[in-house]
């Protein structure tokens, strides 16, 4: 591969990421516009619906055995992730020391 079919390769995959990014972009707000519901009126009427109040229902707890579940599933996640990264340095390194030490018999 030469560096003019490198470079119109490059090119292509830039205008295809930028061509992504603006296609993203265009997505509704994130916030709705104001819609009072005492603003809207039924049908054939001309004073707005009576606003009922209601008493809020008050959340569950999480049950005792779900959060031990979460307790014990981010652990393990937190010693499997851990095993990895202390593999991945510890091969880095090992690398890095292996080459060091060629150049130095050199």
């Amino acid at each position: 591969m030469n560096v003019t079919e490198l470079t119109t390769a490059a090119g292509w995959i830039a205008g295809l990421a930028i061509l992504a990014l603006i296609a993203s972009g265009w997505r509704k707000p994130a916030r709705a516009t104001a819609d009072s519901a005492r603003a809207r009126l039924e049908p054939g009427t001309t004073v707005p619906p009576r606003l009922v109040e209601r008493r809020a229902h008050l959340v569950e707890r999480t049950p005792l055995w779900r959060r031990v579940w979460a307790v014990v599933a981010s652990g393990g996640l937190a010693l499997w992730v851990g095993a990895v990264a202390a593999t991945v340095i510890a091969f880095g390194g090992a690398w890095i020391v292996i080459t060091l030490t060629d150049m130095l018999k050199k």
